[in-house]
């Protein structure tokens, strides 16, 4: 284990955290709300911690192995959700040390659950920072789970490996680097086409900035204590609803349809892939058993329908509505979409729509083989096979999710909270979606939950989007042996 090199490259993304923290700076500077030198001392705070780090390590290093990748992954969501809190508290926004841990790292991890109130006064500063830590994290995330995880052979895309690679399955580049820097490029653009959209249909240039950061990243930060719902505007509800599926989508699949352009072959980059026909059709499901009781109760309107399934189904965690206040029967439906989330190589959450689809195909072979016993019933993933390591895989990762799963529900239950409460809000922090049901509901948030109960459901975010499997692999004690 190259221990110093792990350092020195937390370090350096400590390093540049802390210069990100000068932008809302410049914001507070901008709208003259104050906070300036709050924000200049915390980045300059973790500036500093990053600086040490680096130095401490002595040097950038020369290579890395798997193991060292594993530890880095793990480190850099801990540290980074960490000291992303210090703005809050140098700020006084976060009453507790606690609430501003729990909002650092509901914004990093793009969870979305919040213990703030009163958004609406609260100064802009304060709510950039929040939404540009969202869309850190996203861009985060969709770096580690195409350009990095593969390597490490963990997670989401890596589970298709060679046996499965699909028509864009493949890195996007030979190198790291370079890939990293085509997915950076395409999530600017496409916050900005977001960001112009959402103004030309009537946002403010704030709002529209900060909720499209928090669209693409899949996050759901909003500037207002309405969320979605203060913007009465239905071009507006039906633009963040297709932007909010289109940032479900695996960025691979964007990349090879913005290399083929504008052609007639547009539409089959998108359809040839098995995960994204999956995925269109299972939102379609949802808007239909979602909506029929809905709208057959009067309890909400079509549009209300479609842009709470989609916001909860992608695991953003917008809301035009009080949702909780439909059919009990759609309640229970939107608790199960969340488990499903978005596509692999996406900012969404959840276990994947690529490991739900495997999944399904899997018992759907035990079934015909039940009938034709000696029948050889592959499992296939865009017309390719997919090996039995691969499939058992997605069991071991299914079976440690529900588990985990469990676990923080009863902590949370323990700690004195109502069943519905711990039950949904476990799930709503494992699979990064943020609003649940009961106390933790669209109308609600997370302040009134004890500090051991938060902090369970920061363990809870961090670990959804490590993707399970590189936090137990760090358990192992083969794992730290030379």
């Amino acid at each position: 284990m190259n221990f110093r090199g792990v350092t020195w490259t937390i370090g350096i993304l400590t390093v540049f955290f802390g210069a990100s923290m000068m932008v809302p700076a410049l914001v507070a500077w901008h709208y003259h709300t104050g906070h300036i030198s709050d924000f200049i001392a915390a980045g300059l705070i973790v500036s500093a911690i990053g600086f040490v780090a680096m130095r401490m390590a002595g040097g950038a290093p020369e290579s890395l192995s798997h193991r060292d990748g594993f530890l880095i992954v793990a480190l850099a969501w801990v540290v980074l959700a960490l000291l992303g809190a210090v703005p809050f508290w140098t700020t006084g926004t976060a009453v507790t040390v606690m609430d501003a841990l729990f909002e650092s790292t509901s914004g990093l991890t793009t969870t979305g659950a919040t213990v703030f109130s009163g958004l609406d006064a609260m100064p802009p500063s304060i709510l950039f920072w929040r939404s540009m830590e969202e869309w850190v994290g996203g861009m985060g995330i969709i770096v580690l789970a195409v350009a990095i995880m593969p390597l490490l052979g963990i997670g989401g895309m890596q589970l298709f490996r060679a046996e499965a690679p699909g028509p864009v399955k493949d890195k996007l580049t030979a190198r790291v680097t370079e890939t990293g820097k085509i997915l950076w490029y395409m999530y600017l653009v496409m916050t900005c086409i977001v960001v112009v959209v959402y103004w030309s249909l009537g946002m403010s240039g704030f709002d529209a900035i900060n909720h499209a950061m928090c669209t693409i990243a899949i996050g759901g930060f909003s500037t207002h204590d309405a969320s979605m719902g203060y913007f009465d505007s239905l071009p507006l509800r039906l633009a963040a609803v297709f932007f909010m599926f289109a940032s479900g989508i695996n960025f691979t699949l964007h990349f090879a349809a913005l290399r083929r352009g504008l052609s007639s072959n547009l539409p089959f980059t998108y359809f040839s892939d098995d995960e994204f026909r999956a995925y269109l059709k299972w939102m379609f499901v949802l808007i239909l058993i979602v909506g029929a009781p809905t709208l057959f109760t009067a309890k909400g309107s079509w549009d209300e329908v479609l842009f709470n399934t989609v916001a909860v189904a992608t695991t953003t965690g917008f809301a035009v509505s009080d949702y909780e206040q439909w059919p009990v029967v759609t309640n229970m439906i939107l608790f199960v979409a969340m488990f499903a989330g978005a596509c692999a190589g996406s900012t969404g959450g959840g276990m994947k729509m690529v490991r739900v689809l495997l999944l399904f195909r899997q018992g759907m072979r035990e079934v015909r083989r039940l009938i034709h016993p000696h029948a050889v019933v592959p499992v296939k993933l865009n017309g390719n096979k997919v090996t039995g390591s691969v499939v058992e895989a997605l069991w071991g990762f299914f079976v440690l999710y529900i588990v985990c799963f469990i676990i923080i529900a009863v902590l949370v239950a323990a700690s004195g909270v109502d069943m519905l409460t711990a039950l949904t809000s476990a799930a709503a922090c494992m699979t990064n979606t943020g609003p649940g049901f009961g106390g933790v509901g669209p109308a609600d948030n997370y302040a009134n939950l004890p500090d051991f109960a938060k902090a369970v459901l920061m363990f809870g975010m961090v670990l959804g989007r490590l993707e399970i499997f590189t936090f137990f692999v760090l358990l192992v004690p083969e794992f730290w042996k030379k």
